[in-house]
């Protein structure tokens, strides 16, 4: 998570909401009370469909436009009902989370509502990217198994002998039952061999890509 965040407090103006996002680069401000408990959030999107609402109502002038605006607090365009994520949450538990309901990021807070970061899905990319290992050059293989004790260090093993260093390994499930496939990320530019070596060990292996597109909705 984030642990430095940008807040702001009920009373907040729309041309400080609005210039806090933009100088900061960022698209959710947690509003938070004076004893740093989260009460609401202002996105990007509450900014943008408070203004027309407000502003184009019915016919003003410029000068009366620009009151309007400066009317406008955090406590009239925040989101109240949110959903924020417990401090001891794991990435697996944000990732399910951001998937269920669609939202860019979530403040994360103490069990009494106190604020303390807030994640984003580039917060859970950058993890990845680091859990992952690829940020490291290598090539990503797709290896079927069977559901069985033993088949993951039968496969580490190979690597292993052929000095392949590991970034990371996944596993999916697979179309047939009692199926998984491994995607070994290995940190090396040649794979000729341990393809070979694999394939010889009984293991079918098959395009990462193919497995993918098999996988999407028709």
């Amino acid at each position: 998570m984030t642990e430095k965040v940008i807040t702001i407090q009920k009373d907040a103006g729309l041309f400080e909401i609005r210039n806090l996002m933009k100088e900061n680069h960022i698209r959710h401000l947690p509003v938070v009370d004076k004893e740093n408990r989260l009460i609401g959030i202002v996105t990007d999107r509450d900014l943008r469909s408070a203004m027309p609402y407000r502003i184009y109502q019915e016919p003003t002038t410029a000068t009366e436009q620009s009151e309007r605006i400066s009317q406008i607090r955090a406590a009239d365009i925040m989101t109240t009902d949110l959903i924020s994520i417990p401090v001891r949450y794991t990435i697996q538990d944000a990732l399910l989370l951001i998937d269920k309901h669609r939202v860019g990021a979530f403040p994360v807070t103490e069990e009494d509502g106190t604020l303390v970061g807030i994640i984003s899905v580039r917060d859970l990319i950058r993890a990845f990217i680091n859990v992952l290992g690829i940020e490291e050059p290598g090539i990503l293989l797709g290896i079927v198994v069977d559901e069985k004790v033993g088949v993951m260090k039968k496969i580490v093993d190979a690597v292993t002998e052929e000095n392949i260093s590991l970034g990371s390994v996944l596993v999916a499930r697979y179309w047939d039952e009692n199926k998984r496939v491994v995607f070994p990320y290995l940190l090396t530019n040649t794979v000729t061999r341990i393809k070979k070596k694999l394939e010889e060990l009984g293991f079918q292996l098959l395009d990462p890509m193919d497995w993918y597109f098999d996988k999407l909705k028709k």
